[in-house]
C-alpha cells in the first residue's frame, strides 16, 4: 500500500471515531440543565453533521495531540467540538443570504432540507454545543486547559477569525480586495479553525508554549494550502468530482489567489507551503511524518 493511501486509511478511521462520538453527543436525550432537545432542530443539526466529509480538522486535532502523548476520549471530544463548529459555518455559509448553495457533500444544504429559519437554529445550536462539549467536566483535560480550549475556539470562530473572515469574503464580491487583503480574508475564513486545531492539539498534550506557537505556524502554512487547493479545485474541477457547485467565485466576481494569479502559480505556492508544513515538523522526527502527510494530503486533494 503506498504511503497516500495509507494516510487516507488512517484519516478515514479517525473521520469514523469523530463520527460515533458525535452521533452519541448529537443523540435525543437531554444532558444534565438541558429541558428537552426538539426532534426536528435536533434532525437539522445531525443532517448537517452527519453527512460525511473528511473531517480534516478534527484530524489534525487528534494527530497534534498524539505528537504531545495526548489521547483518547477528551481529546476526541474537542476535536467533534470544533467539527461542531465547523458544520455550523457550513450551515450558515450555504444559506441564501450567504453563498445560496444547494449542495454540501452531494446532498441537500439544511435549509433546502428543512427551511431557513431551522437552519439558521441549527448552526447556532451546533455552535453553542461546541462549548458545552469542550467545557465539560467529560471532557476529562484539566480545567485550565478546558478554559484554553474555549478561548482559543472562541477567537478563532468569532470576530477576529472566521465570522470576521466571512464578513470579509461578502464584502469581497462588492469590491474586489488586493492580493494582502485576499491572505487577511483566507487567514481568517479558513485559516483560523485549521490553525486552531493543530495548536489545540498541542495545548490538550500540555505541549510547552514553544511548541504550542510551533504548531500554530504549521497550521497556518496548511491553512493557507487548504484554501489555495480550494480555490484551485474551484477553478479546474466538476460540481460531481466535489459534491458541491464550482465556478462560484469568479461567477461572483470574487477575487481568490489562484484567481489572481493564475492556476499554475498555484500549484507552486502550495508546493512551497507543504515545504515550509514538513520543515516545521522536523524537530519531532518520525513523530511527525503523519502531520507531514496530512500536509501533502491538504495540497493534493482532488475534491
Amino acid at each position: 500500500m503506498s504511503q497516500s493511501a495509507d494516510f487516507e486509511t488512517l484519516l478515514a478511521a479517525r473521520a469514523e471515531a469523530v463520527e460515533t462520538c458525535l452521533k452519541h453527543l448529537l443523540d435525543p436525550r437531554p444532558r444534565e440543565g438541558e429541558i428537552a432537545r426538539p426532534a426536528n432542530l435536533l434532525a437539522a443539526m445531525r443532517h448537517g453533521v452527519l453527512n460525511g466529509g473528511k473531517r480534516l480538522r478534527p484530524f489534525l486535532v487528534v494527530e497534534s495531540a498524539a505528537l504531545f502523548g495526548a489521547g483518547g476520549d477528551a481529546v476526541l471530544r474537542v476535536a467533534a467540538a470544533l467539527e461542531c463548529v465547523h458544520c455550523y459555518s457550513l450551515i450558515h455559509d450555504d444559506l441564501p443570504a450567504m453563498d445560496d448553495d444547494d449542495l454540501r457533500r452531494g446532498q441537500p444544504t439544511v435549509h433546502r432540507a428543512f427551511d431557513e429559519a431551522t437552519a439558521i437554529l441549527a448552526g447556532d445550536g451546533l455552535l453553542t454545543y461546541a462549548f458545552d462539549i469542550v467545557a465539560d467536566a467529560e471532557t476529562a483535560l484539566p480545567a485550565a486547559v478546558r478554559v484554553a480550549l474555549c478561548a482559543g475556539l472562541a477567537r478563532a470562530a468569532g470576530l477576529g477569525g472566521m465570522a470576521g473572515g466571512q464578513a470579509l469574503d461578502l464584502a469581497a464580491a462588492r469590491e474586489r480586495p488586493d492580493e494582502a487583503g485576499v491572505l487577511r480574508l483566507q487567514a481568517m475564513k479558513t485559516g483560523a479553525l485549521i490553525r486552531f486545531a493543530c495548536e489545540a492539539g498541542a495545548t490538550a498534550g500540555r505541549a510547552p508554549e514553544a511548541d504550542r506557537a510551533r504548531l500554530a505556524e504549521f497550521g497556518q502554512a496548511i491553512g493557507l494550502a487548504f484554501q489555495l487547493a480550494d480555490d484551485l479545485l474551484d477553478l479546474t474541477a466538476t460540481p460531481e468530482t466535489m459534491g458541491k457547485a464550482t465556478g462560484k467565485d469568479d461567477a461572483a466576481g470574487k477575487a481568490t489567489l489562484a484567481g489572481l494569479n493564475g492556476a499554475d502559480w498555484a500549484r507552486r505556492q502550495l508546493a512551497g507551503l507543504v515545504d515550509q508544513a514538513v520543515a516545521l515538523l522536523e524537530p519531532y522526527g518520525e513523530a511527525g511524518a503523519t502531520l507531514a502527510a496530512a500536509a501533502r494530503f491538504v495540497a493534493e486533494r482532488r475534491h
